[in-house]
């Protein structure tokens, strides 16, 4: 820094410093070189003394080599053989060792593609697992593990594909073939049942006792201890029953979900398990349009669906969590829910009892066959109370016909009875009692007619119809009892009830067939409390027993009774408008016939042999058909006369009437019908003798001066009607010709009607405004 300083002439200074010093250096290098020169002579001459002996030595070892090279040429030779041999020794130690690492992956490979060819997946896959975990991580740099490494992905692949296939397959056969498993499983089911009750029936002290109460129990119970001693000879041949696993390989879904399962894969499987089987629980759930129509469309149905779930109970008893409880019972109550809805539209359509019968049955079978599997068929049994309605709805349908065709077949005539088997055979069908008939000598009649028995067969018949539907629904005698009640009130308080309607309104049912009907009703009505002991007898339920329901025939028969009576009180109305309509009198006659009109001379006779016929009847119905017959003719009689078309009415007409109305009291009079006191019948014409006796008296001043009073004569004639009945003689007078001759007696008898027709308005106007 100081060169470069503002110092004067420092460059100069420095430059000739530096001279000074090169010199210096210049004078010790010259000092040393001069000191070592003469040993840099004495090197070079020693050099020059050496190089004639190298040049000799350089001989002699080219010379020795050249011996040393020919004579270790085989040496040589043999050293290369031993060195290669000893490579090949070590390569060879080498592959050995490798191979013996290779040998069990290529083992193992080959034992997977072995069992690949033999379908033995799960094998594979743990052969695989192997591979993977032990063998080919010793092996893994060579090409060939590669190789292996990559296929082992695929070959999973595989096996899962052909698993899932033969999954498939699987689920299609058993899709095909549930209707036979299902079959099986509810005719075990059937057989145990009927082989346990055949048991309890034999050990029920008071089962032999009722056997001869019902024929067709009787053959049930038959068959059943026929049955039970053909499944003890079965069981000496057969330890086996047939199961689900019997009739289904199941294998692969074992290997599908164990395949899965190893792979990682089990939740998928069970996805895809339980999708596919809701699938195909719904298309087993869809019936057949046409299953209603036959009673093996019903069982295919049933079958399939037992089949379905025998086969779910089995896979969830026998595999680990592809199926659980909570899966079987949801699947289970949308499957119930369907079948009921199901069975509930097809079981609409069905109209013979016999089917419902048999669907019934099945349905029972039924839950009797899953109940034993472990589901709940509550709700199975609460339809078939449902279908009990509809069973008996169909009974009732069927029973109406066969009731409609015995009152059709009927004669409506009192049975005759030639001899005492001809009786027993009458008393063997109904339960007919008559101490005083019994006294008579045959041949006789029964006061009933034929269809009488055969009533009573038919309620009896529907008894036994209602109680097969009844039996095998896990209810109470007391139950069943009052099923059998219920269904046997209806038959009668609507199907009966509702045929004798029918019957009692049909026109050519006439009033001696009316007769019989009542009479009929009468013994029907006394054979009720027998129809109350048959069933008690058949249900083993006294019924002395609280809740025991009893038969209302009473009620029934008691109103075709009185439907027939009001039958026959209107048919003899009808009777009576008949001979009333044929009636032809001369309202302008001058005097009367001196005798009763003919036609009312027929009428009386008629009613007569009408009442005659009464006799088997009640006394009360007979009075009361006579008292209604008596007062519809004398309405009808004081109709004719007060009739609006009816203009005039001369004396002659009103005493030709009144000998009609003397013949009508002579009539009841006569007592028709016994039973009658006093003149009570005869007061169903006071109406009429009280006006026409006014008429035929002329007592005008009697009747106007005690009109209201209680002790009147002519307390029954109303001032309209005679007013009406004497304006048409007042306008009969004035067209009468002796009318016309100005003759003092007449002119007075004008006066007194012109009189009275005043005095008969002003009280007819009074009782108006009084109203």
């Amino acid at each position: 820094r100081s060169v470069y300083d503002d110092q004067p002439n420092a460059h100069q200074k420095f430059m000739e410093k530096l001279d000074a010093c090169i010199r210096n250096h210049d004078r010790e290098i010259e000092k040393m070189c001069n000191f070592h020169h003469q040993g840099f002579v004495d090197a070079i001459t020693e050099l020059l003394k050496v190089r004639a002996d190298a040049e000799k030595l350089k001989v002699q070892v080219t010379d020795t080599n050249r011996r040393l090279q020919d004579a270790g040429k085989e040496v040589i030779a043999q050293t290369e053989e031993i060195i290669r041999c000893r490579v090949q020794q070590r390569n060879i130690t080498t592959v050995v060792e490798k191979l013996q690492l290779c040998l069990p992956v290529l083992e193992m490979y080959s034992k997977l593609k072995e069992q690949m060819n033999v379908k033995r997946y799960y094998s594979a896959l743990k052969t695989m697992e192997q591979l993977e975990n032990q063998y080919l991580p010793r092996v893994s740099q060579y090409r060939f593990c590669q190789i292996m490494i990559e296929n082992l992905p695929k070959l999973r692949e595989e096996i899962k594909e052909i698993s899932m296939s033969d999954l498939k397959d699987f689920l299609e056969s058993i899709r095909k073939h549930s209707d036979r498993i299902g079959e099986t499983a509810m005719k075990q089911a059937q057989q145990q049942k009927t082989f346990s009750t055949a048991l309890q029936k034999q050990n029920n002290v008071n089962y032999g006792r009722n056997m001869h109460l019902s024929r067709n129990r009787i053959l049930e119970s038959k068959n059943e201890i026929t049955l039970k001693r053909t499944f003890e000879e079965d069981d000496e041949h057969e330890e086996e029953v047939l199961t689900a696993q019997d009739l289904v390989d199941f294998s692969p879904v074992y290997r599908c979900l164990h395949i899965y399962s190893v792979l990682g894969d089990g939740e998928i499987f069970e996805n895809y398990y339980r999708k596919q089987r809701r699938k195909q629980a719904r298309l087993v759930l869809q019936p057949q349009s046409s299953m209603h129509e036959t009673v093996e469309g019903y069982r295919r149905y049933f079958s399939q669906i037992v089949g379905f779930f025998v086969v779910e109970d089995h896979i969830l008893h026998v595999t680990q969590g592809l199926v659980t409880r909570t899966y079987t019972d949801e699947l289970w109550n949308m499957a119930l829910s369907k079948i009921i809805a199901v069975l509930r539209t097809h079981s609409s359509y069905c109209s013979d009892p016999d089917l419902v019968l048999e669907l019934k049955n099945l349905i029972v079978v039924f839950a009797d066959t899953l109940q034993g599997y472990g589901f709940p068929v509550n709700r199975l049994f609460d339809l078939l109370f449902e279908i009990r309605d509809q069973y008996n709805e169909t009974l009732l349908k069927k029973w109406s016909g066969l009731f409609r065709d015995i009152f059709e077949a009927d004669n409506y005539s009192p049975i005759p009875v030639a001899n005492e088997e001809e009786y027993k055979i009458v008393i063997s069908k109904f339960p007919f009692q008559d101490p005083e008939l019994d006294k008579q000598s045959f041949p006789k009649k029964l006061p009933m007619s034929q269809s009488v028995p055969q009533i009573y067969i038919q309620v009896k018949e529907f008894i036994y119809a209602s109680l097969k539907f009844s039996e095998s629904l896990h209810r109470s005698s007391t139950e069943i009892d009052d099923m059998l009640r219920k269904s046997t009130n209806l038959l009668l308080t609507r199907t009966l009830s509702s045929c004798l309607q029918n019957l009692i309104k049909k026109p050519h049912i006439g009033l001696t067939e009316l007769v019989q009907i009542i009479i009929n009703t009468t013994h029907l009505e006394q054979a009720c409390k027998y129809l109350e002991d048959f069933i008690s007898n058949i249900t083993n339920i006294s019924q002395v027993t609280v809740h025991t329901a009893r038969l209302y025939g009473l009620s029934t028969f008691k109103d075709a009774r009185h439907a027939a009576e009001g039958e026959i009180y209107t048919k003899l109305n009808q009777k009576i408008d008949e001979f009333i309509q044929i009636a032809d009198y001369d309202w302008t006659m001058s005097e009367s016939d001196g005798r009763a009109s003919g036609y009312l001379m027929d009428l009386i006779n008629f009613l007569r042999s009408t009442f005659q016929v009464f006799t088997h009847l009640p006394g009360k119905v007979a009075q009361t058909a006579c008292m209604s017959a008596c007062q519809h003719l004398s309405m009808s009689l004081m109709q004719m006369l007060l009739d609006s078309e009816l203009r005039q009415i001369s004396m002659g007409a009103i005493q030709q009437f009144n000998l009609d109305v003397i013949q009508c009291e002579l009539f009841a009079s006569s007592e028709p019908v016994p039973g009658f006191q006093g003149d009570t019948l005869q007061l169903a014409f006071i109406d009429l003798r009280q006006l026409l006796d006014l008429f035929m008296v002329w007592d005008w001043s009697t009747y106007l001066a005690d009109y209201g009073q209680a002790t009147s004569k002519y307390l029954r004639v109303n001032p309209s009607t005679a007013l009406t009945l004497l304006e048409k003689m007042k306008d009969s007078s004035k067209k009468n010709n002796i009318f016309a001759q100005f003759r003092k007696n007449d002119r007075d008898k004008q006066k007194l009607i012109e009189t009275v027709v005043k005095q008969l308005r002003s009280l007819v106007n009074g009782m108006s405004q009084h109203t």
